[in-house]
């Protein structure tokens, strides 16, 4: 299923799956240790149908810099994060582009705590800010969060997207992965 382009479409440069589908499926299954949630996808991921695939994203070295996976994955094989027990999701399903441009009503909290509560993951990790809040309800803060969805930790990391260069601090990220590669 394929996404119909920003510039076919009025109303600015996001866009709805073609019949309401997701723009990038999940990447969910039961047993996963972490899943990596962000706000939506990139206009790059979404031409390519690929998470984090903009050429400044730091998403895939930083995972495999952080001994997360074995070697640096390529944004088109992104399932292949089931082999590292992470998972992949995004809060805003059925558009991309950057958080402004999101319509009104275009975050699915509902739909991820459903997600979540069914696969059960030990960590959820927001890849963003954004996402944290509005699934949490408040204000946020970089690292482990003090609410919980279902059995899930949550927990908050910079933003891995080039466009957010400016908040980029491995910190975090380093902490999370210390935890995750401990868990059963």
């Amino acid at each position: 299923m394929g996404a119909t382009r920003a510039h076919d479409r009025p109303g600015g440069p996001w866009v709805l799956g073609e019949a309401g589908g997701d723009i990038l499926p999940d990447v969910l299954v039961a047993g996963l240790a972490v899943v990596f949630c962000g706000s939506a996808a990139s206009r790059r991921a979404a031409a390519v149908g690929a998470y984090c695939a903009g050429a400044g994203n730091l998403f895939w070295p930083t995972l495999h810099r952080l001994g997360l996976t074995e070697r640096r994955l390529a944004p088109a094989e992104f399932a292949r994060v089931l082999d590292y027990r992470i998972g992949l999701t995004d809060l805003v399903k059925r558009a991309f582009g950057s958080d402004r441009e999101f319509p009104a009503g275009a975050d699915d909290v509902p739909g991820l705590r459903a997600k979540i509560a069914r696969w059960r993951p030990g960590y959820l990790a927001f890849n963003d800010k954004r996402a944290a809040e509005r699934v949490l309800g408040r204000p946020v803060a970089y690292g482990p969060q003090p609410e919980a969805l279902g059995p899930s930790a949550c927990y908050v990391l910079p933003s891995t997207a080039g466009l957010a260069r400016g908040f980029w601090d491995i910190g975090p990220w380093q902490e999370l992965a210390t935890i995750v590669r401990t868990l059963p």
